[in-house]
């Protein structure tokens, strides 16, 4: 049996997480189906809360789904709290649905500051020398800003100035999606806390749903 698997993100960009959800399942021989909306493209504006997406989802979309992946920066909230206002939404919108959170400790981004060769590929600049003075992965996740950190060290790799490194700015949802892309699991982000929770928990809830 196929698992269809909804992934609810933050934003368009977050997307790039996808084929990692699907690199899971695969090593676990699980098939999947993984749908995940960009809700911008609906008539009516959503809100951005979980319950908001949930609910636009179940009334407009499709309610058919085995389990969703609910993505909450944790922001300077603890993890604990974005797991209780994940589960608080479903139970609200959505009871019964099957889920798993995506809590990163910060944002996303800071999971994208440990593959330095990326960054310097995604710049444009992949045989750059320039130190980018990035984290390791025990401190990443306490970058205060990962998003301007990502985006500081995506400009300074490039080695680009004036014109052309403002047309790289203006390119970071891209870039950041790419880097996602990237992201190796087996690498340095898998000594991040909040990145082996995420794949402990998914891979136990795609074994569960095998059967």
């Amino acid at each position: 049996m196929t698992l269809r698997i909804l992934f609810l993100s933050e934003g368009s960009s977050d997307a790039g997480l996808v084929p990692h959800i699907e690199q899971i399942a695969v090593r676990l021989d699980v098939p999947v189906v993984v749908s995940a909306p960009d809700l911008s493209w609906l008539r009516r504006p959503v809100g951005r809360e979980v319950s908001d997406k949930l609910r636009v989802v179940r009334e407009e979309l499709s309610d058919d789904f085995d389990l969703a992946l609910l993505h909450r920066d944790a922001d300077r909230s603890p993890a604990g709290s974005r797991r209780d206002e994940i589960h608080r939404s479903v139970e609200s919108v959505w009871p019964g649905l099957r889920w798993v959170p995506v809590i990163p400790v910060r944002m996303l981004e800071a999971r994208l500051l440990l593959d330095e060769a990326a960054i310097r590929q995604v710049a444009g600049n992949p045989k750059g020398r320039v130190g980018l003075a990035l984290p390791h992965a025990s401190a990443v996740e306490k970058v205060p800003d990962p998003k301007k950190t990502l985006k500081e060290a995506i400009a300074k790799a490039s080695e680009l100035k004036g014109r052309r490194l403002e047309a790289l700015n203006k390119r970071f949802p891209h870039n950041r999606h790419r880097l996602l892309e990237l992201l190796g699991q087996e690498g340095p982000v898998s000594d991040v806390p909040s990145w082996r929770a995420f794949v402990s928990e998914l891979s136990a809830a795609l074994e569960s749903l095998r059967g």
